[in-house]
C-alpha cells in the first residue's frame, strides 16, 4: 500500500526530484535486504574488524620503531651532557663543559719519588719543555693545611687533587687557602716563582716557555699575579700535563685514576739509593722537620721495629733531626716495597703505564736516559734540552744547596754517602730498605772500609 502511494507521486514529481527518489527507494531496499540477510552483516563487521586491527598493528610497530630510534640517538647525547655538568658542577663557567680533553685525552704524567731523590733536577727536564704544563709538589699545601696529619692519612686527599689537576681544574687549592685570606693567584702556588708556565708569556713577560734556561725566583716574584682561572686557560692549552710529588708514598694509591677511563695517565718512578737519600735528608733535616715528623707518625705501631743500631747518636746532636730523618726511611722504603711488588706483577691498570727510573743511571748518561724518558710519555726532545740535561749532571762541585737545582757534579754527588754516613746509619737504612734495595740493584755492604772504597761499584742490574 505504501508502495503504491510512493509510485504515485513519484509520477507527479518533477524530473529531477524523480531522480533523486529513485536513488532513496534503491538505497531503502538494499538495505532492507541486507537487514533480511544477516550474513552479510557479519562479513561486513568481519571486514571492518580486520582494516581497524591491521591499521593498529601498523600504528603500534611505528611507534616501536621511533622509541628505539629514540633510545638509540637520543640517550647518549644526554649521557654526556651529565657526564659534563657532573664532573665540572662546580663551576658555573660555560667553558669547562667543553674542555679539550673531552675531544682528545691528554697525556698525564706523574713522578712519582721521595724526598732527595733529585726529584727538582728531574721536574726540570719537563718544565723546561715548551710541550709541557708542569706542576711542583702541588700536595704541598694539602700537608701545609692539615698538619700534623701523618703521610698516610694524607692519601686520598692527594689523590683527589691530583683528579682535579689533571682536568685543569684548579680550584681545588682554594680548599686549602689561609681562612680569610685573599683570593689564591698563580704565584701562591708552592714553587710557583721557578715555574716556566707562570713565570712566561702570556702570564709573565719575563721569560718564554720555549726558551730553555732555568728561572730566576727573584725576577719571576716580580710577575703579576694571574687568577687562577688565567692558570686554568693556559693548562688547556696543553697536551702534556706533569706533576712532579713526593708526598704520593704508593702507586696503588693511584689506581683509581688510571683506572679512568677519561685520564690517560704514566708514572714515571724515581728512585735513587735509599743510603743516598738517608744522607740528604740529614743534610737539609731542617727544611724538612714537619714533613719527617708527619711520616715517622705513620709507623705502624704493631710491627716489631728494628731497634736503632746507634742509640747515643741522638744524645750526641743539640736536637733529633737526624734521628728522624734515618727514622723515615723506614715508612718511605716500605711504601716504596709496595709499589716494587705491584710493579714486578702488574695489574691490568699498571701494565704499559709505569717506568721506572734510577738517578744513578740518570746522572751517568742524562741524553740517553732522557730519551728513553719522553719515549715513555710520548714526548719530543730537542739539542736544548738535551743539552741543559748534560750540563746540569756535570758541573765542577759536588755539592749544592738543598732544595736549589744548579749545575753540579752529579756522579760524585750520588756517592757522597759512602763517605759521610757512618756505618751504623748505613746499617740501620739497609735494615729498612733491603727488599727495594735488591729490587733495584743497590748491593748491601758489609764494612765501613767496603762503604769508603769508591771503586767498589755498589750498582747492579735492576729486577724491574
Amino acid at each position: 500500500m505504501r508502495g503504491k502511494q510512493h509510485h504515485q507521486q513519484l509520477k507527479l514529481a518533477a524530473p529531477w526530484e524523480k531522480d533523486a527518489e529513485r536513488r532513496k527507494l534503491r538505497t531503502y531496499r538494499n538495505h532492507s535486504k541486507i537487514i533480511a540477510q544477516p550474513g552479510i552483516v557479519m562479513k561486513v563487521l568481519r571486514r571492518k574488524r580486520i582494516v581497524l586491527f591491521m591499521a593498529y598493528f601498523l600504528l603500534l610497530v611505528l611507534t616501536m620503531l621511533n622509541l628505539a630510534n629514540y633510545k638509540w640517538t637520543k640517550e647518549p647525547q644526554q649521557c654526556n651532557h651529565q657526564m659534563r655538568s657532573t664532573t665540572f658542577q662546580s663551576r658555573s663557567d660555560i667553558r669547562f663543559l667543553y674542555r679539550p680533553s673531552l675531544a682528545k685525552k691528554r697525556q698525564l704524567v706523574y713522578v712519582l719519588t721521595t724526598w732527595r731523590s733529585g726529584s727538582s733536577f728531574f721536574g726540570e727536564l719537563f718544565n723546561q719543555n715548551p710541550e709541557v704544563f708542569f706542576l711542583y709538589e702541588p700536595m704541598w699545601h694539602i700537608w701545609q693545611k692539615l698538619y700534623p696529619g701523618d703521610a698516610v692519612s694524607l692519601q686520598g686527599a692527594s689523590r683527589d687533587m691530583l683528579s682535579s689537576l689533571y682536568r685543569c681544574d684548579l680550584s681545588v687549592f682554594q680548599l686549602y687557602n689561609s681562612p680569610g685570606g685573599k683570593n689564591f693567584s698563580s704565584l701562591g702556588l708552592f714553587g710557583a716563582t721557578l715555574n716556566k708556565v707562570v713565570c712566561s708569556y702570556p702570564l709573565c713577560s719575563a721569560y718564554r716557555k720555549d726558551v730553555v734556561g732555568m728561572v730566576d725566583d727573584k725576577v719571576c716574584k716580580k710577575c703579576p699575579p694571574q687568577s687562577l682561572r688565567l692558570l686554568e686557560e693556559e693548562c688547556l692549552k696543553y697536551n702534556t700535563i706533569v706533576i712532579k710529588g713526593v708526598r704520593i708514598l704508593d702507586v696503588n694509591v693511584l689506581a683509581p685514576l688510571m683506572e679512568d677511563p677519561s685520564l690517560d695517565l704514566k708514572v714515571i718512578h724515581l728512585v735513587r739509593d735509599p743510603r743516598a737519600v738517608a744522607n740528604s735528608r740529614i743534610k737539609s733535616r731542617h727544611g724538612l722537620i714537619r714533613e719527617n715528623l708527619q711520616v715517622v707518625r705513620s709507623r705502624d705501631p704493631k710491627l716489631r721495629r728494628i731497634p736503632f743500631v746507634d742509640p747515643g747518636h741522638k744524645a750526641n746532636k743539640k736536637d733529633g733531626s737526624d734521628y728522624h730523618s734515618i727514622g723515615a726511611m723506614e715508612v718511605i722504603c716500605d711504601r716504596t716495597s709496595r709499589t716494587l711488588r705491584t710493579a714486578l706483577n702488574p695489574p691490568a691498570w699498571l701494565k704499559g703505564k709505569y717506568m721506572a727510573v734510577r738517578y744513578e743511571d740518570l746522572v751517568e748518561n742524562p741524553v740517553k736516559t732522557l730519551r728513553n724518558i719522553y719515549r715513555f710519555v710520548n714526548l719530543t726532545g730537542n739539542h736544548d734540552i738535551e743539552t741543559f740535561a748534560l750540563n746540569m749532571t756535570s758541573g765542577p762541585s759536588s755539592s749544592s744547596k738543598p732544595f736549589i737545582v744548579s749545575s753540579r757534579n752529579a756522579t760524585q754527588a750520588a756517592s757522597a754517602w759512602r763517605t759521610v754516613l757512618s756505618i751504623q746509619q748505613i746499617k740501620q737504612v739497609e735494615d729498612y730498605c733491603h727488599h727495594s734495595m735488591a729490587v733495584l740493584g743497590y748491593e748491601r755492604v758489609r764494612t765501613a772500609g767496603e762503604a769508603k772504597d769508591l771503586s767498589k761499584p755498589l750498582l747492579s742490574r735492576s729486577k724491574l
